[in-house]
C-alpha cells in the first residue's frame, strides 16, 4: 500500500514538474523558463527536476512529448468513433486540429515556442514538425485510398499532395490563430479545408465534412 502511495506521488510531482513547464513556455518564453520559475510554479524543491528528470533540458524535452501525446489523445479519441471510409478519418484529423481542445493559446503558444527552440535541439523537433511521421501517414493512406477509388491517374502523388496542402491549410489555421485568437472562427476554419477538399474529391467531401456512405447497402 504504502508503496502505491508512494509511486503515485511521484507520477503525481512528476507531471506538476512537466505542466508547471509548459505553463511558463506558454505565458513567458522559453528564455525566461528558468529552473526558479518552474519550481515557484510547481510548488516543489529544485531537487525534484533533478531526481525526475535529472536536469532541466530533459524536463524540457519529456515536456515536449508530453505536449504531443495530449495533441494525439485528441486525435485517437476522435478516430475511435470516426466511421470506416477513409474520408471520415480525416474528417477526425481536422475536427481533432481545429477543437478547442487541441486549439487554444496554451497550446498554439506552446507549439511556436517548440518549433523556435526546434532549431537548437533535435529532441524537440521531433515533437513540433509539421512533416511528423504519425500524422502524416495517417493522412495520407486515407487520401490513398481516397485516390485509388477516383479516376485521377497517379493516385500515390494525388495522396501525397493531397496530404501536403492539407497539413499546410492547417498550420495556416494555426498561424492565423496565435496572430488573431479574439477573432478567428473553427466552422469558417473548417469549412475553408473542407473547401479545398471537395474541389480535390468532390464524391468524397462537401463544405460540412465527410461524404458518409449508405453502409447498409454496400
Amino acid at each position: 500500500m504504502e508503496n502505491g502511495r508512494r509511486q503515485q506521488l511521484k507520477e503525481q510531482n512528476r507531471v506538476t514538474l512537466i505542466e508547471a513547464t509548459l505553463d511558463s513556455i506558454a505565458e513567458i518564453g522559453f528564455a525566461r523558463t528558468s529552473v526558479s520559475e518552474i519550481i515557484d510554479r510547481a510548488n516543489l524543491s529544485r531537487g525534484m527536476i533533478h531526481l525526475h528528470f535529472g536536469g532541466k533540458d530533459a524536463l524540457v524535452e519529456e515536456a515536449a512529448k508530453y505536449s504531443s501525446a495530449d495533441y494525439y489523445d485528441s486525435l485517437d479519441g476522435l478516430l475511435q468513433t470516426a466511421g470506416p471510409e477513409p474520408q471520415e478519418r480525416i474528417e477526425a484529423i481536422i475536427r481533432s486540429d481545429l477543437s478547442e481542445r487541441v486549439l487554444n493559446k496554451r497550446t498554439v503558444s506552446l507549439w511556436y515556442a517548440f518549433r523556435g527552440e526546434s532549431r537548437e535541439r533535435e529532441t524537440i523537433a521531433a515533437y513540433s514538425d509539421t512533416r511528423d511521421a504519425r500524422l502524416r501517414n495517417l493522412a495520407f493512406d486515407a487520401f490513398l485510398k481516397i485516390a485509388r477509388q477516383t479516376d485521377l491517374p497517379d493516385p500515390e502523388t494525388t495522396a501525397k499532395d493531397a496530404t501536403h496542402g492539407l497539413l499546410a491549410l492547417l498550420e495556416g489555421m494555426w498561424t492565423d490563430f496565435l496572430l488573431h485568437p479574439e477573432s478567428f472562427d473553427r466552422d469558417t476554419a473548417m469549412r475553408t479545408i473542407f473547401r479545398f477538399l471537395s474541389a480535390l474529391f468532390p464524391s468524397f467531401f462537401a463544405l460540412q465534412g465527410a461524404v458518409r456512405r449508405d453502409r447498409e447497402h454496400r
